[in-house]
């Protein structure tokens, strides 16, 4: 019988070095002024000036950080069976980030968490340069993470992904709903498709139900969807806002009472987690264009309309709840940021719920 060794055992320690080594330079890329580099360390390093005069973009007063987690799903999934591994690394910052700045936090840092049925360093970069592309689009530092290689866990090409985000706000900036008022409106900010939420749904109903390929090309919908192949169309990554939403924060903090990231849960659910106790919304459905990702996969599945807006998002990544009186100054500057926004409802007295006017 053979000596037993790590490498039979399924974790081959030349390959993992391999694959740590092609890491540094996608980290680098992400640095921002205030990491402290720390090479061999066990710990990333991000140092806290908020006290003092600094040459960062930002100062903040009674600094508050803020700490968001989040994975993709069985978005990874459509991964694998595409062999592209190069999107879902935005993804998984784009899910934590964009939970960040609901509460009017500023990104500072980001770390990840690949495990792996088996040791592949050509599909760790492929997964980490897409988080460190993710990172540089939210101006946030790829501090560090772990890679663990799990051979008894998960299937030699299967893989998992969570991210872990730490922001900051000043406290007397944070957004919390409370300041949400009757008179309000809502805007919402167009997603870029189907983010990272109800993929689940999505496989049952494109590849079990209706049994497409990923190399299909979509056709009869009469939108631009026409001539894309259905796994590109499922890939596209998660709109990250958070550059945009520091702009505006930059020219409207005060006027902005509530901001929702519309993920599992749809419209409804996120954005009623920001309400306040006597507080209604009441959204107009027809206010927005409703990408046609989602039309297409209701044709598909038969899906009922309630479903639809219960699980995914329908077009809307953001809802930002907003002062009348600076509502037209914020829906130019996303217009000038090339964003396309509606406005999508008002606040109103009532139970504290979401609503269809």
């Amino acid at each position: 019988m053979a000596k037993a060794t790590y490498k039979n055992s399924g974790v081959d320690l030349e390959q993992y070095r391999d694959a740590m080594l092609r890491l540094p330079a996608l980290m680098n890329r992400t640095e921002t002024p205030r990491v402290r580099r720390l090479p061999g360390g066990f710990a990333g390093l991000f140092q806290l000036d908020f006290d003092k005069a600094s040459p960062f973009r930002r100062n903040y007063e009674d600094p508050v950080l803020i700490s968001c987690t989040d994975g993709v799903g069985t978005k990874l999934k459509i991964a694998m069976m595409m062999h592209r591994h190069d999107t879902v690394g935005i993804d998984l910052v784009a899910m934590s980030v964009n939970d960040a700045i609901c509460c009017g936090a500023e990104p500072l840092f980001f770390l990840d968490y690949v495990a792996m049925g088996k040791d592949n360093p050509i599909r760790l970069e492929q997964v980490v340069s897409g988080i460190s592309d993710g990172c540089v689009q939210a101006g946030c530092a790829l501090l560090g993470g772990e890679t663990a290689i799990m051979p008894d866990m998960y299937g030699e090409e299967d893989y998992d992904l969570g991210g872990f985000c730490v922001g900051v706000a000043s406290k007397k900036h944070l957004i919390d709903g409370s300041a949400i008022q009757p008179g309000d409106l809502v805007l919402g900010v167009a997603s870029t498709g189907l983010h990272s939420n109800g993929f689940s749904l999505v496989r049952n109903v494109v590849f079990k139900q209706n049994r497409l390929d990923v190399s299909e090309t979509i056709s009869g919908t009469g939108t631009e969807l026409d001539g894309q192949a259905v796994g590109d169309v499922l890939l596209t990554p998660t709109k990250i806002y958070v550059q945009p939403v520091m702009q505006l924060f930059d020219n409207h903090r005060s006027a902005m009472h509530g901001i929702a990231h519309i993920t599992g849960g749809g419209l409804h659910e996120n954005l009623e987690r920001v309400l306040p106790e006597g507080i209604r919304v009441e959204i107009e459905k027809e206010s927005w264009a409703v990408k046609p990702v989602f039309r297409w996969l209701q044709n598909l599945g038969e899906i009922d309309d309630d479903e639809m807006y219960r699980v995914f998002n329908m077009g809307l990544g953001l809802v930002l709840v907003v002062s009348p009186d600076a509502a037209d100054a914020i829906r130019a500057q996303l217009d000038a940021m090339n964003l396309q926004n509606w406005q999508i409802g008002k606040v109103v007295s009532g139970d504290r719920k979401v609503a269809w006017a």
